[in-house]
């Protein structure tokens, strides 16, 4: 290709762009005297969360705004005062959003038996569902299941993997009526 052929060529694209970028001007909004204003229509339907927005009563949502994990001690089911605090603002979130149904998911670390697990994860989220129960959310709107060790967020067998995995997990599962 020529210099003087590529010179044209990148002027051609600068005045195209720019002629792309120009704008227009915009013609003056009508303006209403408020005695002339037409009567009130029926409200407009909110418009959809942008790209990238927490969806109120979502799982995102309670993560953020509540926190959806609680953890605990080794061979425990036992809440402690974060796990509390925790419960606390996950019963105030499920207390603002009426409609969400939630299931609470107990789980331990790689340590014991399948069996132990199970039963171990299975009284971790009865301890976490009760309090929420206490704090005033209705009990038909949560259910539990246990996984034991079978489903570890960390994967490690560390003190540090362990007590990551000794935890119970609320999820958004649906939206029931009101």
């Amino acid at each position: 290709m020529t210099a003087k052929f590529a010179t044209v060529l990148i002027t051609a694209a600068a005045a195209l762009s720019l002629g792309a970028c120009a704008s227009r001007p915009k013609a003056a909004a009508p303006t209403v005297p408020p005695a002339a204003s037409a009567p009130a229509e029926t409200a407009a339907p909110a418009p959809a969360p942008a790209m990238g927005a927490v969806v109120p009563g979502s799982q995102e949502d309670l993560a953020a705004n509540a926190g959806e994990r609680v953890y605990f001690a080794l061979d425990s089911d036992l809440l402690d005062a974060e796990a509390r605090s925790v419960l606390q603002l996950q019963a105030a979130w499920l207390q603002r959003n009426p409609t969400v149904r939630a299931r609470i998911e107990g789980n331990a670390d790689e340590r014991g038996t399948r069996e132990y697990n199970l039963a171990l994860g299975a009284r971790r989220a009865q301890a976490a569902r009760q309090f929420l129960i206490r704090s005033g959310v209705d009990s038909t709107r949560l259910e539990t299941i246990s996984y034991g060790k079978e489903r570890p967020i960390d994967p490690g067998s560390t003190e540090e993997a362990w007590a990551r995995n000794r935890n119970a997990r609320t999820v958004v599962i649906g939206l029931g009526e009101r």
